[in-house]
């Protein structure tokens, strides 16, 4: 089944430099995706692309039954029916809240827009705040009028480029879900350009996790997080370590922690090297386990605190108890493993 939007083995150039190649992945009717990357991977160039402001070089961009662009052609932004919501609001700071939103609807009669601004407002809920200008908001009111604004055209598609970044931790969460919300009651598809995890995962349907150009894996949040493609995402997304061991058989391991066995099959021989990924939450607090290391530091986030735990062997995992079980630097602890999701790669 074809998507609403598709990315079709796209490359973009900055001068002889390639910074996005063989990218490609598809957005249905409804879904939000996100692009998530550490800063410099190319996540904005692709959103450029999309938008129109970037040139393909090989490859092409579709949406709905209308091609945006191609090596040849390049349909100009204005005419792609896409919003997009910026880093910095770019709201026009002499205009009112209600000028703002209706801003690009010059086409649709006097009635039409106040009707259309009014059910705009209430839906972002700023309602009494109509005739207020930029500089008399707040950072979440102007990240609220920005999309509003961009959804006053009805577009098929909304562009979110690092949206929340310039607010506080709590408010951004808590947007990011009101904007989720918001998009999901319209139907209307939107992906989202972010370097924070949290961020995508509250937000996106499917992730792409974008490395030096590329799709490392398009997929859900539980799927990058249990199911990673390869090192990088197993790195990227989430905590964890990696300890080495051998193959028993094509579903368990031998390491330092003993015998680790998953609910996933891996074709290698017995005896194979391999690096077995440890999650935190794969980590129990065990007082009658026989497994022991030392706490070497801690991070305590309310319901629970974040250790890491050295082994004997000078390894070092991460480990998530519940806060009420607290622990020093230095105490020994013991633990077992509760690795179900099983994620492990032949070693190079």
């Amino acid at each position: 089944m074809s998507g609403l939007l598709e990315i079709n083995d796209i490359q973009c150039n900055y001068d002889n430099l390639t910074v996005i190649k063989n990218l490609s992945f598809t957005l249905s009717k409804g879904d939000i995706g996100c692009l998530l990357g550490p800063s410099g991977c190319g996540k904005s160039t692709i959103l450029r692309a999309i938008a129109g402001f970037e040139p393909l070089k090989n490859g092409s961009i579709t949406l709905g039954k209308k091609t945006l662009s191609t090596k040849q052609n390049i349909l100009a932004p204005e005419k792609r029916h896409i919003g997009m919501v910026f880093q910095d609001y770019a709201l026009f700071p002499h205009l009112t809240v209600e000028q703002n939103i209706t801003f690009g609807l010059s086409k649709l009669s006097r009635r039409e827009v106040a009707q259309k601004s009014a059910r705009l407002i209430k839906l972002v809920d700023l309602s009494g705040y109509e005739q207020r200008f930029p500089h008399e908001l707040s950072g979440g009111q102007q990240q609220r009028v920005a999309l509003a604004r961009a959804l006053a055209p009805e577009p098929s598609l909304i562009l979110l480029d690092e949206p929340f970044s310039n607010l506080d931790a709590e408010l951004r969460g808590r947007l990011s879900l009101e904007i989720r919300d918001i998009l999901k009651e319209l139907n209307i598809s939107a992906i989202l350009v972010t370097h924070d995890q949290k961020e995508a995962f509250a937000m996106s349907d499917h992730i792409g996790v974008i490395d030096r150009g590329t799709i490392q894996q398009w997929g859900s949040p539980y799927e990058l997080y249990h199911e990673p493609l390869n090192r990088f995402v197993a790195r990227f997304i989430g905590q964890g370590s990696f300890i080495s061991g051998t193959t028993l058989s094509h579903d368990t391991f031998f390491s330092e922690l003993g015998s680790i066995k998953g609910n996933r099959a891996y074709n290698w021989p017995e005896g194979c090297p391999v690096d077995i990924l440890i999650r935190p939450d794969d980590i129990v607090y065990d007082a009658n386990s026989e497994l022991s290391g030392i706490v070497s530091a801690k991070t305590f986030a309310g319901t629970s605190t974040q250790y890491q735990i050295k082994l004997p062997s000078g390894n070092k995992i991460e480990a998530s108890f519940p806060s009420h079980q607290d622990l020093y630097i230095g105490n020994s602890v013991n633990f077992s493993l509760d690795a179900e999701h099983l994620i492990a790669y032949r070693s190079t």
